[in-house]
């Protein structure tokens, strides 16, 4: 079944990450399995890494952490090969996750490559905003653990995961990064009949895939059309005529927030917009878990794409 949700500040930054967890914890009938975050903070000079080196699954394996601490210095090792300035990796309370800051003027593809040739590792995002958290549990516990009721930031999008298709596990969750290109992101309701096709299509281009989620295709294809000099809303538009199936996605940019919905409109997203801000869900419980006024919402039409900048 699944739950998407999205909020987009207009006017300057908000408790995004407090505003998410209520959203998505509100939609946990929807996803039991994982919850996903995508959270925009101020930008900065500097890149921020989210990567994981192990499944949480695997976190009672011999010699799990002695493994993880060989996998991290390796991460950094190629980082530095590759002329990057590291300012900090943290380690929190999922030992398994980690956050990197550095500085790096080059070509983001060789060195995501490169980096996720570390045994077990996957890059979750990488920008100069972007933050991509996603683990198994509920909002709340997924917030808790990465404490995010301290994230400020403009926007976010959030997913909870109903696993239908693929593995319960942190590669099968949403959202996923736009790869290679920085500070995009995707979640997405519904199922993609011509999956197996594009992914094909576009690993023949380069690109590579760390699921078998159709969900990552979207964010894939929004990259490869973004880095052909198409906009977040064109190419959204394209996406449409492209994909077939049942489905609505939220994709995100450092400046933007957009949906999109099928020709047929059968999954559900509801919309409130006011001159401050934007929320939209799946449900409408999730827009008046951040909202502590009556408001007015409405669902977008089929084959609608929407895109706010802040």
């Amino acid at each position: 079944m699944c739950g998407i949700a999205g909020i987009i500040h207009k006017n300057g930054p908000g408790d995004v990450g407090r505003e998410m967890t209520r959203m998505l914890q509100s939609m946990k009938h929807r996803g039991p399995d994982s919850t996903g975050f995508a959270l925009y903070g101020e930008p900065s000079d500097a890149l921020v890494m989210r990567f994981t080196l192990a499944n949480p699954n695997d976190a009672g394996d011999f010699g799990f952490h002695e493994r993880l601490g060989r996998s991290r210095r390796q991460v950094e090792s190629r980082l530095a090969e590759l002329g990057a300035t590291l300012d900090a990796t943290e380690q929190g309370e999922a030992s398994y996750a980690y956050r990197v800051k550095f500085r790096y003027d080059g070509d983001l593809k060789p060195l995501t490559d490169y980096v996720e040739d570390v045994a077990g590792c996957e890059v979750l995002s990488l920008g100069h905003s972007l933050e991509i958290i996603k683990d198994l549990g509920t909002a709340q516990s997924v917030s808790d653990r990465y404490k995010l009721d301290a994230f400020h930031g403009t926007h976010a999008i959030g997913h909870v995961r109903m696993a239908t298709e693929s593995d319960v596990d942190i590669s099968g969750a949403h959202p996923y990064w736009a790869y290679p290109v920085s500070d995009v992101a995707v979640v997405h309701n519904g199922q993609l009949t011509n999956y197996h096709q594009w992914r094909r299509r576009l690993e023949r281009s380069g690109h590579r895939f760390q699921s078998e989620c159709d969900s990552e295709i979207i964010a894939v294809y929004l990259a490869e059309r973004m880095v052909d000099g198409l906009s977040l809303e064109t190419a959204m538009k394209q996406s449409l005529d492209d994909f077939d199936g049942v489905f609505t996605y939220l994709a995100v940019t450092e400046t933007s927030l957009g949906m999109a919905k099928d020709e047929m409109a059968a999954k559900p997203l509801v919309l409130y917009e006011a001159d401050d801000l934007v929320a939209l869900a799946s449900e409408e419980t999730a827009i008046r878990a951040v909202l502590n006024r009556e408001i007015d919402t409405y669902d977008p039409y089929e084959r609608e794409v929407m895109v706010w900048s802040r």
